[in-house]
């Protein structure tokens, strides 16, 4: 029987019924898609990296263009529907989905403009990591963005985002010179510093929740074309000592040089011996993307710290550095991260970590220990909404796993894992390692602190009826659907 309704859930809560008219009037005035469960291309825009994402919005506007955009919102704003917006859907937390609501699908939107005279780019918000570098490389240029190019530009950097330019040029949105967001009210606004400022300084850290950021104006550096990637595998026995020694060497290291350690499982790679692939490691994981004539002698301590049972170190394209790690995420799997950020790495710590590594229930399951520092306290914290700058460290815990009746297991892991680590911390965390957002208020108070009231102030401004569907909503049916609370 023809569907003559749509059952849409509404941000206040409860649901409305969309005639079939009304919605096929507003898929008459898209150049892009509209999708319902009985369409074509349902089930795979309903998909988002992450398996464990398991939603059902009631439509999804596939966007061509900023005109869909504003159509969208707009519909969504006269109906009071609950929506979620999905920027390049290399999505963790599930957020780029909500069920029984209107998701606004930027993916198609993925062109790059570079201008090398003025060393910006304008990307468009469905543009993934991959797209921008591939644009800018062709001008000796990067933006600091993420390490995976799967990963969507806008979900990225809207929480922040950490990448191999971090210790030299900052967080992703300390490069933002401009956004232009189409707000609850159906307006294309641009924000900068000088131009709708509280707008742009809610964006830069405090994720969807003002608008649907159509795109992004970078400010580009000059690297590559050629960086050296140092990937020393140590034992994990190594542990003490190879942590140690990358956290001294790190307190004075250049800040071209980016590194994690990494505790994780050998690569089941042919420069890895037989007998220890699939073994406890942990790995010296670092990028050098100064003068590349520099670049072996940088990373060479690196590659000392212990007797490394393999050595993958060697020259790259950027390009081929930002893909280095693409193999070890693939699309479908499921996939819950937690964060906090360390001030001590001391050999307690250390070995608190080991332990963790030893008890994974998955072996693809990793923990990494980024070394902040340098450009990452050079902005003041209240330059942007995002506010933890201070801590040297960041425990980024990565539960990934291919079973979805492991998820219970893995979940656990990860979670205990941050209970553990809490006596090693002033709190903070990283909101694009979030977990499932749960103990919610908690949460967001240790990530934006001091800056939550005024967050909570610049939503309340221009998003009054709480259209879209962020962190900072208060809409009851936000939560992410994945079989375990």
């Amino acid at each position: 029987m023809a569907i003559k309704t749509y059952r849409v859930s509404m941000s206040a809560g409860g649901q409305t019924a969309l005639d079939k008219g009304m919605v096929d009037s507003f898929r008459a005035r898209l150049r892009g898609t509209l999708l319902t469960a009985e369409d074509d291309g349902y089930e795979a825009a309903r998909r988002v990296w992450n398996g464990m994402v398991d939603k059902r919005p009631a439509l999804v506007v596939r966007c061509a263009g900023t005109a869909d955009v504003i159509a969208a919102v707009n519909f969504s704003r006269e109906h009071g529907l609950l929506t979620a917006i999905r920027g390049g859907g290399h999505n963790v937390a599930g957020s780029a989905l909500v069920d029984h609501g209107l998701v606004i699908d930027l993916s198609g939107m993925r062109s790059v403009h570079v201008d090398p005279g003025r060393r910006l780019a304008r990307v468009e918000g469905g543009a993934r990591l991959g797209d921008l570098d591939h644009e800018t490389q062709a001008f000796g240029l990067a933006a600091p963005v993420g390490l995976v190019s799967a990963t969507g530009v806008a979900g990225l950097t809207l929480h922040g985002g950490m990448g191999w330019l971090l210790r030299k040029h900052g967080l992703s949105i300390d490069n933002l010179s401009s956004v232009e967001v189409v707000t609850a009210d159906g307006q294309l606004r641009k924000a900068s510093q000088s131009e709708n400022a509280d707008l742009f300084w809610a964006i830069r850290g405090g994720g969807g929740n003002f608008g649907v950021v159509t795109a992004f104006e970078f400010r580009l550096h000059p690297v590559g074309p050629q960086v050296w990637m140092a990937v020393p595998i140590y034992p994990l026995e190594q542990a003490e000592d190879v942590i140690a020694g990358l956290r001294d060497y790190m307190a004075k290291a250049p800040a071209e040089l980016m590194t994690l350690g990494v505790f994780w499982n050998a690569p089941e790679a042919p420069e890895v011996p037989e007998r220890y692939r699939g073994m406890p490691v942990v790995i010296a994981l670092g990028c050098y993307s100064g003068p590349f004539d520099a670049g072996e002698r940088i990373i060479a301590p690196l590659r000392k710290l212990g007797t490394p049972i393999a050595d993958l170190s060697a020259p790259m394209s950027w390009v081929q550095a930002q893909k280095f790690l693409d193999q070890d995420y693939p699309d479908g799997a499921f996939y819950y991260w937690k964060s906090l950020y360390l001030d001590r790495l001391d050999g307690e710590v250390i070995r608190a970590l080991a332990k963790h590594t030893r008890n994974r229930p998955s072996p693809i399951s990793s923990i990494d220990v980024w070394m902040l520092g340098k450009a990452t306290v050079g902005a003041s914290p209240s330059e942007s909404a995002f506010y933890k700058r201070d801590a040297p460290y960041m425990l980024g815990i990565e539960a990934n796993w291919h079973d979805r009746e492991k998820n219970e297991a893995n979940i656990r892991w990860a979670r205990t894992l941050v209970e553990e680590m809490k006596p090693f911390s002033r709190d903070g965390i990283y909101l694009n390692f979030p977990g499932h957002m749960e103990n919610k208020e908690a949460t967001l108070q240790a990530a934006y602190g001091p800056h939550l009231d005024r967050l909570r102030a610049i939503k309340a401004k221009v998003d009054p009826a709480d259209l879209f569907s962020g962190l900072l909503s208060n809409s009851p049916q936000t939560a992410v659907r994945t079989g375990i609370g």
